[in-house]
């Protein structure tokens, strides 16, 4: 059974960080294409980071140059360090996963999803 848990969301001031982690129970991790995807109440699900077996990154352009996805194919996780947090950060963030080919930040790209971990970030 595939199964993504994340951990690390909470609540911080704007200017703050926090790192989220996903800890993915699949076999050659390596292989997986892996994305942070995250939804505000009322809003749908957009696409934050991606990175893919290359470790070749895409970001959306609202959190280019504050957040960094990384991953470490040793131990079958994937991170997302959030700096310079805005309130329109706030949100359910989800680790998603997939194998080849790389879709990005297209949803429709990934299979597995974790339940989620709620960041809140007050003005």
């Amino acid at each position: 059974e595939v199964k993504l848990m994340e951990s690390g969301g909470g609540s911080v001031q704007a200017g703050g960080s926090l790192r989220l982690s996903c800890v993915a129970s699949l076999f050659q991790y390596r292989t997986y294409c892996m994305a942070w995807f995250r939804q505000a109440p009322g809003k749908e699900r957009e696409g934050v980071a991606s990175i893919d077996t290359y470790l070749t990154t895409t970001y959306a352009g609202s959190v280019k140059g504050r957040f960094t996805i990384s991953r470490d194919n040793a131990e079958n996780t994937l991170y997302l360090q959030m700096n310079s947090l805005k309130p329109e950060d706030t949100a359910m963030y989800y680790c998603a996963a997939d194998g080849a080919p790389y879709y990005g930040l297209d949803p429709r790209g990934y299979n597995y999803w974790g339940q989620g971990t709620q960041v809140t970030v007050s003005s």
